[in-house]
Formats: C-alpha cells, structure tokens, sequence
C-alpha cells in the first residue's frame, strides 16, 4: 500500500499496519482521532479492528510520553482524567493535552545522596546499573501498583502523578520505604521490599513536594506529551522546601489542598492509608515563590518528628495571629510560647552559647525556655522592645547551632525578627528624642555630664542610652511601638519565601 485507497478486501493485516506505522512514525498521524479519521474508509472490514488498537499503541508509545504507559486496565482512574475516550474502540483515545481538573496530583522526588553514590561506584559500575534498573523498573513498578505513574528526570529525580490524593501520598511513601528500607506504608498490597539484586545497594532519604488537587492549576501536556506547568513548579518548591529540612532523613512537603482533598476522600470510607494512622500533617503556613503563594504542611511520619504534634496548637495559634497581621503583640507571644513547648519536647541537648545572653553559660533545653520567659517579658512587661528583639536575634544565633532545632520554627523566628528588627531604627529615634528633652530630670547631677560625654563613646553611651529607655521619664512606649506597627502594616506582611533569592 502506498495509498489509502489501495486498502481493499485483499490487503493483509501485516501490510496494513506496515502501511499505519509509516504514517506514524513519520508524524502525519500523531493522534487516535487523527488515526481514525485517517482510516475510515477502511474500518467496514472487521478484521481492521485489531490493526487500529495496534497502531493506537505506536501512537502511546510514540507520542503520549510521560504517559506511554498507562491503560485502562492498568491505571483506571488515571486513564479517566487524562484521556478522552473513544466511542468505538474501547480502550483507546486521545490524550489531553490542557489538565484543568481537580482529580491530579504530582509528587516531585529528589534521592540524597545519588552524586555520592554515583562517585563511590566508579569503580564498581554494576552498582549503578542496579539503581538505574531500580529507578526504571522498580519504582514503576511500585507506582503502577498505587495507581499512579512516575518517571525519572536528571538522575536522580521523579516525578508521579495520580489521580487522588490518597494515592499521591501512597506512592511517596512507598518509595521512601523502597529507598530507605523502611515499612511506613505496612499494606501488603504494595511491596516496596527491594529485590535480591537491589538489596546490595545503601539506604538514601527522599525529599518530596506533592501537590495539586485544584482546578485553579493547570497542568500542560506538551506535543513530546511531557509534563509543564504550575503544577510541577510547585512541587519542585515544595519539594526543595523539604530537602532544606533535612539532608540525611526522608521529608515530604504537600499543599494544603493535597491534605484537604485526603481527608475528604477518606471520610466515608477509609483506605489502608488513612486506617493504618503511621502519619499526620504539621501545619506549616503560607509559602510564597515567584509571586506566588501556596499553603503548606509537613507530612509527618518518622517517629523522630512525631514530637511536632506536642506544639502544633502553638504553631497554629501563631499561624493564626500572622494571617491576622497581629504583630503588636500577639504574633511575638505567640513566637515565643512556640518557641519554649518546641525546645521542652525535643531531644536534650547542651551546648556552649554561641552568643553572651544574660548570665547563661550553657544552652539547654532548659534554658532556651528561659530566655524565651525573658525576651516575653521585656515585651509585654518592661516596654523594652529593643531588649525583647535583642533576645529574638539572640535565639535565632543560638537556635542555628542547636542540630535538632525545628526547621520550620527557626525559618519563622527569621522572617518575624526581620519584620520587627524593621521598626527599630525608627522607634529608637523617636524614644531618643524624648529622652533629649528630658536628659536634665534623667540624668542627676554628675550622670548628666556622664551622659553628654557618652555620646563620644559607644559602649558608655549605650549603658547609659538603656538607662534612659528604663526611667519612668519615658511615656507612651506601647504607644510609639503600636503605631509604628501600624504604620509599617504593609511591609509587615510576612509569608516564608522558597525560591531564589
């Protein structure tokens, strides 16, 4: 055959799709309705029928990409969502190319310590061809078998999509439990244990982003049929977020909508997932990248990290009071009592303090409660707002030292100190002209001329400076304080940022 009109009752099944797979693999048929119109004066005969399926697989295979192999038998809900089925041939249709549907997810998956690994092996390439059969086959696998897909991108990250939030997460965790030899998952359903072979390799850490889950976030099917968009934007962010938690544990960042759209869909009727209870989400708050802003939890399923849940009612009250905008004092307390539960329940620890604070000379768990009681108190009780954001800036210093800190508590103890350090400048300049005006009542006798010669040294004139701050001389500091809040309100909004800088 040559021509489409060449087709006749003497044709064979073999020319023709030899005559089909010319067409296609040319690029003049790229799409099933194409093929199908292509063909049509052909499809009276029905011996055609299995010819078309055939040529409608070269198709997937050719031009459906990240989505070559999916089937309505293999990946049901997925093949729903994506493709656009056929009237007259079950089991074949057209991809969409522009996914504005709530039922998607994508998981975005880095594995630590690859380059590592890559450099121990030179000498032993057999290990690295073990991963990468690991990588292509067993995690496809693993996918597949929670109902979603996956491909590797640069080596050492995937990237799943699936069509519920239960299965997004299911098919992370079962990777992390495949990579880390771990059993968070614990269905039988889905076997993460590695084969013979994959055995011999070591244990590595998954960071992962999930998102998804709205209509408001495209999803792009390019002509290669791979993947663009916001989407994976933003499970690239998250999933960066989650690397700059740890580098030597498995984390797993999600949208809020992922963790909503979960819940939702267990509520009725519970998956092994929801019923085995081996995870919970951490309210993180709002993160903003490029302009854009997404709502963010931890998933939390290793035990070391299980302590979150001890003070995630103080990191939602202090979620809360910064939606709020509460920053004249609320969103400080609230920072604080955050910060005293957090340093109670996390693994003891002692250190030397990297910064002189007060009479402490050792950093404890103890003693982070400690400062966190004084810092509230110079707020609240003293006025000295100065000292309390000295003491902040102070934790922060001390907080980067401790190994077992909460990431995500000292990522907002920097955003906050920077919002308050903002106002500082002009609350000092507006408390040191009173204490000008009132230098001669401040300063009796010789501390007046103490004062007045301070001015020339620094160190002097600050002792004598927090002197003024604390005489009784000193009016309305709540007041200066509260309105330069309010006059700041703009550049106090806060989000934490991902991205680059």
């Amino acid at each position: 055959m040559k021509y489409i009109t060449d087709f006749s009752n003497n044709t064979s099944e073999q020319e023709f799709f030899t005559f089909l797979y010319d067409k296609i693999f040319s690029g003049d048929i790229r799409t099933f309705s194409n093929l199908k119109e292509f063909t049509a004066p052909c499809l009276g005969n029905s011996w055609t029928h299995s010819v078309i399926m055939k040529a409608f697989e070269l198709i997937k295979r050719l031009y459906w990409g990240f989505f070559n192999k999916i089937s309505p038998v293999t990946h049901q809900k997925l093949w729903k969502e994506l493709v656009i089925p056929d009237s007259d041939f079950s089991g074949a249709g057209d991809l969409k190319r522009t996914l504005q549907i709530s039922n998607l997810y994508v998981a975005m998956l880095d594995i630590h310590g690859y380059t590592k690994f890559c450099m121990d092996s030179r000498k032993n390439l057999s290990m690295m061809h073990i991963l990468d059969r690991s990588i292509e086959i067993e995690i496809n696998r693993i996918s597949s078998a929670c109902g979603a897909i996956s491909q590797r991108e640069r080596g050492d990250e995937m990237v799943v999509v699936a069509a519920s939030a239960t299965d997004a997460i299911t098919v992370t965790l079962a990777i992390i439990d495949y990579f880390g030899k771990t059993n968070i998952l614990s269905d039988p359903d889905i076997i993460t244990v590695r084969s013979e072979e994959a055995a011999s390799l070591p244990v590595f850490n998954i960071s992962a982003g999930i998102t998804g889950g709205n209509t408001t976030s495209p999803l792009i099917i390019t002509e290669k049929g791979n993947l663009s968009g916001f989407l994976l934007n933003s499970g690239a962010r998250l999933q960066m977020l989650a690397s700059q938690l740890s580098s030597d544990e498995s984390r797993v960042m999600i949208a809020r909508q992922v963790q909503m759209n979960f819940l939702k869909e267990n509520t009725s009727s519970k998956s092994k997932l929801a019923g085995n209870q081996s995870f919970y989400f951490f309210d993180t708050g709002h993160i903003e990248f490029k302009g854009v802003m997404i709502t963010a939890s931890e998933l939390i399923f290793n035990d070391k990290h299980k302590v979150k849940e001890k003070y995630s009612e103080e990191m939602t009250r202090l979620l809360g009071s910064i939606r709020e905008n509460l920053w004249e004092q609320r969103i400080f307390c609230d920072l604080m009592e955050l910060i005293a539960k957090a340093a109670f329940f996390m693994p003891k620890f002692s250190i030397a303090p990297p910064v002189q604070i007060e009479e402490i000379t050792q950093i404890t768990n103890e003693s982070i409660v400690q400062i966190t009681q004084m810092a509230e108190k110079a707020y609240l009780n003293d006025e000295d707002y100065l000292h309390a954001i000295t003491i902040l800036r102070q934790l922060i210093d001390i907080s980067k030292n401790i190994p077992s800190f909460d990431r995500h508590i000292l990522d907002y103890m920097i955003g906050i100190g920077e919002k308050y350090s903002m106002l500082l400048a002009a609350f000092r300049e507006n408390i040191e002209k009173q204490i000008e005006a009132n230098a001669g009542a401040i300063f009796q006798g010789s501390y007046h001329h103490a004062w007045a010669a301070a001015k020339k040294s620094i160190s002097a004139y600050e002792k004598l400076h927090k002197m003024g701050m604390n005489s009784h001389l000193i009016t309305n500091k709540k007041k200066i304080w509260f309105n330069l809040i309010k006059q700041k309100m703009n550049d106090l909004e806060f989000t934490l940022y991902c991205g680059k800088k």
